[in-house]
């Protein structure tokens, strides 16, 4: 997938999305999953749902708290005829869209977004603090590679320093 594409589902992605207010009265970005469905190229809601479902598996296999990340909605839509109707939808977290996107149809070549365009804002518990372990192995490494370049001091030097 070229990188103009992948500009085009990131740009649909951020377009979607929505801000709620939480109890401590944050803004909280959530996506809507019906939204979500078209800009990942599903065209019929049960084959997105059997997706999300997988990404709900997979956030229980990590041991994540899945109602802080997918939150099952209802909406009133209105009818050709000028009544309304209730539909179910999801209000999703960043992560929840990675995970959808991770777990949806292989086939689709709108699955690259999760690969390359949605990013969650947080890894989840365990991979963050890999993410930092790796980070300070590699400050570690730099900082030995730089004082490695600084020119050795001798005693007389050391008296400057006193």
């Amino acid at each position: 997938m070229d990188k103009l594409k992948i500009t085009r589902y990131k740009e649909s992605f951020d377009a979607i999305a929505n801000y709620i207010e939480n109890e401590q009265k944050d803004q909280v970005e959530i996506w809507f999953a019906r939204e979500l469905q078209t800009v990942l190229g599903y065209a019929r809601w049960e084959n997105f749902v059997v997706a999300i479902n997988r990404a709900v598996e997979s956030c229980k296999t990590q041991n994540i708290n899945i109602d802080d990340h997918f939150r099952e909605v209802t909406k009133m839509v209105a009818l050709g005829s000028g009544s309304q109707r209730k539909i179910s939808d999801f209000m999703l977290t960043r992560f929840a869209c990675y995970l959808i996107a991770q777990n949806g149809d292989p086939k689709k070549e709108e699955k690259m977004l999760g690969k390359r365009g949605i990013k969650p804002e947080e890894l989840p518990p365990a991979e963050d603090i890999k993410k930092m372990e790796r980070r300070v192995v590699s400050d570690e490494k730099k900082i030995e590679q730089s004082t490695k370049k600084l020119p050795k001091m001798d005693a007389s030097d050391e008296q400057d320093f006193i």
